[in-house]
């Protein structure tokens, strides 16, 4: 099955910018295993300074990943904890408030 790339913007605040990226040098190992049990490959996180967070990830299917995700007891704790570094998310956990970007442009 090809890889789908997926790319998603989120919004973190810029007075938890510091606490955000010390909270991911040391992401939960049974988050980890988690994300890779439920499809998500090549997974990376970048934050701007100004609080912009660009994800990126490769997935057989990223709608089913993400639900993947929504049935683990580990996600449920992760996006409690998380849901206070987010800005304009409506009142939803990260996780149901991010939505992929359409690529546009692909070298290979």
């Amino acid at each position: 099955m090809p890889m789908q790339r997926v790319c998603f913007l989120l919004q973190v605040k810029k007075d938890r910018l510091a606490e955000y990226k010390k909270i991911h040098e040391a992401v939960w190992p049974d988050m980890l295993q988690a994300l890779r049990e439920t499809g998500w490959h090549n997974y990376s996180l970048f934050l701007r300074p100004d609080g912009l967070l660009i994800g990126y990830l490769e997935t057989p299917d990223f709608a089913q990943a993400v639900a993947g995700m929504q049935t683990k007891e580990v996600n449920k704790r992760w996006q409690t904890m998380m849901a206070p570094f987010f800005e304009n998310t409506q009142g939803a956990k990260a996780d149901e408030a991010m939505r992929s970007l359409p690529e546009v442009f692909h070298l290979d």
